[in-house]
């Protein structure tokens, strides 16, 4: 789960970044401070190992993880080199999915790139910069298809789809935004552009604009615009999370509460990525850890063992699942069994976000 955090300069990625990882990087109020990309390896919160970890006295707590990429400011002319250019955007191509923050706040203090504040100027002009890059990708590879696929099928519909995905790129029309049949679907993740991968919005907003976020013209207006591809849209104000960041868990929760948030930033943008992804975790829960496993909504019994270990989806007999729920009602595996609410599922099975699970297995 790598997450590739973008925008303009100046619009709180890197602030943002240290807010969500205590990474640290480097935020300054100029352009490119960020000269690599800044990788970030956070816990992924949830409350519900707390609970198990007591209930089976485990040793230890093991979290599933998401890895942030801070990469750095992209300005007008990116994909033909300008500022600091094609070197990170080939940084993008490497991430799942694009967290792109968008600067929603004034500030005289911090300098705009563009001079004024415009949230979909400042998207518009990222997203053209995207559909470039893959532009001018796709045109090297039709331009070596159509002298090799002559007489060479498979070759021939690459031909065609690549073809196809240049005529939408050239209307500025980003990947995601297209359709594609399954096999289509295969060939596309192969290619690894970046206007195919999904976008989370995350608007970045000043503190006296948490009471109004409903009523924000700039958030309104994002999210008309991402509602065209289906992406995500979150407000998050990037100076309260760097603040948070910096206490422990009792003052944090405090602060939370005296500031009128529900949740930390970092809750909210990981909850919102796994939706983004198709994400869920299944838990598992013993004297010697208790464990969150990440997998894709959708799979089957055998293929979530398999994350745990090969052996174990290889020679998989059955799943023992109780609901998280269900669980912390009745307080232990033993009390879910002498109920009968531990349920003994097969390989149809598909994994539900919170079930906890002991896999049976004989290699």
């Amino acid at each position: 789960m790598k997450m590739g955090i973008v925008g303009l300069p100046n619009v709180g990625k890197s602030t943002l970044f240290n807010a969500i990882t205590s990474a640290g990087a480097e935020s300054a109020n100029y352009p490119f401070c960020t000269i690599e990309p800044n990788v970030g390896v956070v816990a992924v919160p949830d409350h519900r190992l707390d609970y198990l970890s007591t209930m089976s006295k485990s040793k230890k707590i093991v979290h599933t993880a998401m890895e942030f990429y801070d990469i750095a400011g992209l300005v007008k002319g990116a994909s033909k080199g300008e500022g600091l250019g094609n070197k990170f955007l080939s940084h993008i191509r490497e991430v799942s999915a694009i967290v792109h923050v968008v600067r929603c706040f004034e500030d005289e203090n911090v300098s705009h790139v563009e001079g004024i504040l415009d949230p979909i100027r400042d998207i518009e002009i990222i997203e053209l910069e995207l559909i470039l890059s893959d532009l001018e990708m796709l045109l090297k590879r039709r331009d070596r298809l159509a002298k090799t696929s002559r007489g060479d099928k498979s070759q021939s519909s690459e031909y065609e789809l690549v073809s196809r995905i240049v005529e939408n790129l050239e209307q500025e029309k980003p990947v995601r935004q297209m359709e594609f049949t399954d096999e289509e679907d295969k060939l596309v993740r192969t290619l690894n552009l970046i206007t195919a991968k999904p976008i989370l919005y995350a608007a970045n907003i000043n503190e006296e604009d948490l009471d109004t976020i409903d009523t924000n013209p700039h958030i309104n207006r994002i999210k008309e615009y991402a509602a065209r591809d289906g992406s995500e849209v979150i407000s998050i104000c990037g100076k309260i999370e760097a603040e948070i960041s910096e206490l422990d868990k009792e003052e944090k929760q405090m602060y939370l509460e005296e500031s009128g948030i529900n949740e930390p930033g970092l809750d909210k943008l990981i909850r919102a990525s796994y939706k983004l992804l198709g994400l869920i975790s299944f838990l598992t829960t013993g004297p010697e850890e208790s464990r969150a496993w990440t997998i894709k909504n959708g799979t089957k019994a055998p293929q979530a063992a398999g994350k745990i270990h090969s052996d174990i989806e290889r020679g998989f007999i059955r799943a023992e699942i109780v609901a998280f729920d269900v669980l912390e009602q009745v307080g232990s595996m033993i009390a879910a069994k002498e109920k009968g609410l531990l349920r003994l599922e097969g390989k149809e099975y598909v994994i539900k976000d919170g079930d906890v699970v002991l896999f049976r297995f004989n290699v």
